[in-house]
């Protein structure tokens, strides 16, 4: 068991065909998650009783903690509580923005921690599934997300994300670094130029649309109004998400950050039915592109576990603050987060800050 927390820190993720199974550990929790637990107390027990080993194994995961960082003096348990009180704050301001948790936390932990960016990357695919399952049943129940829109969408983003990650993996960590830090700061350009309208007007639906049954109504929590709402575009919809599946598995961002331009402004999907709808497409393609790197061995419980804990609580509170809090609020700090993490990314991937 011990080895199971050394060896995935003292080195690279496996890029060959060998594997080994990172779940069985977690897996020999399910006996605690018997039929008298609900399902949700099951998984919020995994990820703590997960977390409790990792305190509990003071002296291999001290050890890990050493080859990584050889010249920190801070204890080993420091790292684990940093990622866990970073995702925390992530999670409340993802899924207002509706960009998902693992376009924060990719650029902003390979950044500014010292780990392995497969490994960073692998764990940004959970974080980013955590926050969107976190959020899920309340944006559902709202009205604010719509399953007949997300699942067409998400099934080709889903192929597509697992071919993307694949490529990730095969690639060297500067150059992954080097597009991760282009990509964040495109977003940043995207999202300071592309014009959000909050009820897009659809004048017809498309035949595939009408055929698929794309249409809703919710009830707008600022002004109380019922919005019917319908979408067109459909098929050039279908092949954005394509390019989307391939990105958000290479860098494992989740990408978020192109479900909402795209639901929004594409196929004209009102602005908080596009936010809520992208968190259900996350939770699907991330699943997908994470058994990528969970078979390649690069997801460390150590990174993965605390993050995706603090994801969980913190989405639970964005969601809460989708109906009541202002966009523009939230735009702008993400905005700022993400200028600053993708430029840290970029000359990282250069070696000019490393």
């Amino acid at each position: 068991m011990n080895n199971f927390f050394i060896l995935p820190v003292v080195s690279k993720p496996i890029r060959s065909q060998e594997h080994y199974d990172p779940m069985g550990i977690m897996n020999s929790l399910d006996s605690c998650s018997g039929p008298l637990l609900p399902r949700k107390l099951a998984l919020i027990a995994r990820a703590l009783i997960g977390l409790a080993m990792l305190m509990l194994l003071d002296g291999p995961v001290h050890a890990a903690a050493e080859s990584v960082v050889p010249s920190s003096s801070l204890p080993w348990w420091f790292w684990p509580l940093a990622l866990f009180v970073t995702c925390f704050f992530i999670g409340i301001v993802a899924v207002p923005a509706g960009i998902g948790g693992g376009t924060l936390f990719v650029p902003i932990i390979g950044g500014f921690f010292p780990f392995h960016l497969d490994f960073v990357r692998g764990a940004g695919l959970l974080v980013a599934l955590a926050s969107a399952l976190a959020a899920g049943p309340l944006l559902l129940r709202g009205g604010l997300a719509s399953m007949r829109l997300a699942l067409p969408l998400a099934l080709l983003a889903s192929i597509s994300s697992i071919f993307g990650a694949m490529l990730g993996l095969a690639m060297p960590a500067s150059t992954v670094q080097t597009l991760l830090g282009v990509i964040v700061l495109g977003i940043v350009v995207l999202m300071l130029t592309a014009k959000k309208s909050e009820f897009p007007h659809v004048a017809q639906p498309d035949r595939l649309s009408s055929a698929l049954g794309i249409h809703g109504i919710f009830i707008d929590g600022a002004s109380g109004q019922a919005i019917n709402w319908q979408v067109h575009r459909t098929p050039t919809g279908l092949f954005i998400f394509l390019l989307i599946g391939v990105m958000a598995g290479m860098f494992g961002i989740g990408a978020g950050w192109a479900n909402v331009p795209a639901l929004n402004l594409l196929m004209g999907a009102p602005l908080k039915v596009s936010a809520g709808t992208s968190s259900l497409v996350l939770s699907l393609v991330d699943s997908s592109a994470a058994w990528v790197y969970i078979n390649r061995g690069a997801v460390l419980p150590m990174i993965a576990v605390p993050s995706v804990v603090g994801m969980m609580a913190g989405a639970k509170i964005g969601a809460r603050l989708l109906n009541v809090l202002k966009g523009s609020v939230i735009r702008k700090m993400v905005i700022g987060l993400l200028l600053f993490a993708g430029f840290r990314a970029l000359l990282k991937g250069l070696g000019i800050w490393v």
